[in-house]
């Protein structure tokens, strides 16, 4: 399992609003992924122009080769396709040992 983490800046409160919508629609194809294991997109409450998008996936190669190249990329990217200029980080991360399971 790997962890990609997609970093947003969006300034105006009305785009955001508008980031999250185009994420709730999205969501239908990270739903219906098997690459995608879970998913969540936040806003930081100290800088509310801040908003994170964290999936996991199997692996790098499930989410760059199977989703991407999968029957459902194209409606997701037609959902969230109009911020991509507003990505500051796009980038998957490994865990590591310290984590904490409930």
């Amino acid at each position: 399992m790997v962890v990609e983490y997609i970093r947003y800046t969006v300034a105006d409160a009305a785009r955001q609003a508008q980031l999250i919508e185009a994420y709730v629609e999205a969501s239908k194809s990270l739903d219906a992924a098997p690459e995608c294991l879970a998913y969540e997109l936040t806003v930081c409450e100290e800088d509310a122009t801040s908003l994170v998008l964290r999936i996991e996936w199997a692996s790098t190669e499930a989410h760059l080769q199977g989703f991407r190249k999968g029957a459902h990329f194209a409606a997701f990217f037609k959902a969230i396709g109009g911020f991509v200029k507003e990505i500051t980080e796009m980038r998957h991360y490994a865990r590591t040992a310290v984590v904490r399971q409930k």
